[in-house]
């Protein structure tokens, strides 16, 4: 979602004053909620140091020409998309957000002009480096439990609280174009301009999902994780809007492009350090072709000979979640000696 402009000017602003950031690509990662300390740990893992004073948002990391600022989640894609900063932590579900409120801007004929002439010169929006692997949820539409809407569309005309306005207001509108299309017999699927919403969406902040219960809203849009949050306000879900998780995003046009690949690189060497182990063993050399079809590596096995005629020592990278499956299967072709090791960082495809 857009930060107001006002709101918007100060934090950029203090950006620009800030004098240690000439010379530093700066880099933006949620300042609290559900993907900060992922973040931190996954900085931590591509060697990433700083230090974070005390209320500070800004911290400066030693090792490299870089500085991190600690913003909202929800307010990470417009700075990455206006160019105030170059790379970006955030949800999936918030680029898509901010992403759909440019779109209704661009509908109404309201485009940004941007902070300064400057700023309008650059291009605008930002790229998906990769997904990071965790803050996996569900943007859904939900309902009371035990209320009379099933679906979606029963939800039209109704009041909806949510955070998500822009992507709830594009869901309701596709559904009431959708119904007026059956009821009209009509195939064309090209959205009018200007049409008017006829579901109100009701803009929240926090605490969304007890809206109902207050009676704020006939339905709600809002993330779920577990969804015991959502069980316990009575709430069931009835559609999903957005699947997410953690991105790391980028300007279109950053100022250090090479930097700017070195930190992808470091952080995707950890995310697949969190996905593989190295899985280590000897196995008679007859039985080898058996062995490396259940441990193919990543790119092939790394096969070394043995002082023992006839064998060989066989290392092989193995996706965490099926190393069980594969150690028994080791076992069964004939496999010795099989030991597991940790992989803290790696790099290169």
């Amino acid at each position: 979602m857009d930060l107001p402009r006002p709101a918007y000017t100060i934090i950029a602003q203090e950006l620009t004053a800030f004098s240690s950031l000439e010379g530093r690509l700066l880099f933006a990662v949620p300042k609290k909620g559900r993907l900060l300390q992922a973040c931190l740990n996954l900085l931590e893992g591509a060697d990433i140091q700083f230090r974070r004073e005390n209320r500070l948002d800004i911290a400066l990391v030693k090792n490299l020409p870089l500085a991190l600022v600690f913003l909202p989640a929800a307010d990470i894609p417009t700075f990455v998309g206006e160019g105030r900063v170059d790379l970006g932590i955030t949800g999936h579900d918030q680029v898509q957000e901010h992403d759909a409120g440019v779109r209704a801007l661009a509908r109404a004929g309201r485009m940004s002009n941007g902070l300064n002439s400057e700023a309008n010169s650059k291009p605008h929006g930002c790229e998906t480096v990769m997904d990071l692997g965790f803050g996996f949820c569900r943007l859904q539409v939900q309902a009371p439990a035990k209320g009379e809407y099933q679906e979606g569309r029963d939800l039209i005309g109704k009041n909806i609280g949510t955070s998500f306005v822009h992507l709830a207001q594009e869901y309701f509108a596709r559904l009431e174009q959708e119904q007026e299309q059956e009821q009209e017999g009509v195939t064309d699927t090209a959205q009018p301009a200007g049409r008017k919403l006829r579901t109100n969406i009701i803009e929240l902040s926090g605490s969304v999902e007890a809206a109902c219960a207050l009676g704020v809203a006939d339905g709600i849009v809002d993330l779920v994780e577990s969804g015991e949050t959502m069980k316990a306000a009575g709430l069931k879900a009835i559609d999903t809007v957005v699947e997410t998780s953690a991105i790391l995003i980028k300007s279109k046009a950053p100022s250090n492009p090479a930097l700017v690949e070195l930190i992808a690189a470091r952080i995707g060497g950890v995310i697949t350090a969190q996905k593989f182990v190295l899985c280590q063993y000897n196995v008679p050399r007859a039985k080898l072709a058996d062995a490396t079809k259940v441990t193919p590596g990543k790119r092939a096995a790394t096969v070394t000979a043995l002082d023992e005629e006839g064998w060989v020592a066989v290392s092989a990278m193995v996706e965490k979640k099926r190393i069980a499956l594969v150690m028994d299967s080791l076992v069964e072709v004939g496999a010795t000696d099989i030991i597991v090791l940790d992989i803290h960082n790696t790099r290169g495809g």
